[in-house]
């Protein structure tokens, strides 16, 4: 008896462009600036610039405020979509088709939105913090509408987040964080470009990403005051 073949394959990801060692470069870049990732990175890099922000906060309450988003920014999210795949409801974690992305979406944004609601009634939280976390919220819920109809970069949303929240540190910083912001700059550029080399995205999918990603930590900016 003859084997019939599936009705509905698979879809096969595109290959990527250029040589081996410059995919390896640009998978590289997706795995460090990955947007699960963003959160956490860009707190980091706001206490290493704005270490003042955070003087009000002895180092044990720190440590919790930080362990905190890590668990759910990083640990819950990531948690959810591996049990996803292992039930079958996530066909690839690396989310290439919009369907894959609905469970985890809706899972992060819940613990977003728990995040959040935390934060915002911590008097000792950095209002750049609040921003962030606000902005990247409002991120996840855009993400998820738009992957109603069409894809969007996860990647390039995270790095328009950064880019947005680093031009808010710009006005709300006493200090000069102008390197600081040319620096994020940069690195979107490199991830889009990563993103293109790999072939996970088209333009149009990545400059969205870039403006959902700038437009919600502004808009978090102009809403926190």
């Amino acid at each position: 008896m003859q084997a019939t073949e599936a009705p509905f394959p698979p879809k096969q990801a595109p290959k990527p462009i250029g040589p081996p060692w410059l995919r390896r470069l640009a998978s590289l870049v997706s795995y460090l600036f990955h947007p699960i990732f963003m959160p956490a990175l860009m707190c980091l890099v706001i206490w290493r610039i704005q270490p003042a922000e955070f003087a009000g906060l002895s180092r044990n309450t720190l440590l919790l405020r930080f362990v905190t988003l890590l668990m759910l920014t990083i640990f819950f999210p990531l948690l959810v979509t591996l049990l996803g795949k292992a039930l079958g409801f996530v066909q690839s974690i690396q989310m290439r088709v919009s369907r894959d992305r609905v469970i985890p979406l809706i899972a992060t944004m819940t613990f977003y939105f728990w995040l959040q609601q935390v934060f915002s009634h911590l008097p000792d939280v950095p209002k750049i913090i609040d921003i962030l976390v606000l902005g990247s919220f409002w991120g996840i819920i855009l993400l998820f509408i738009c992957s109603i109809f069409f894809k969007v970069s996860m990647h390039t949303s995270a790095a328009g987040g950064a880019i947005g929240l680093m031009t808010a540190l710009l006005f709300l910083s006493p200090f000069n964080v102008l390197s600081a912001f040319f620096i994020t700059i940069i690195i979107g550029g490199m991830v889009g470009t990563a993103r293109l080399i790999l072939r996970e995205h088209t333009p149009f999918e990545l400059w969205a990403g870039y403006v959902i990603g700038l437009a919600v930590q502004l808009g978090a900016w102009w809403y926190v005051g």
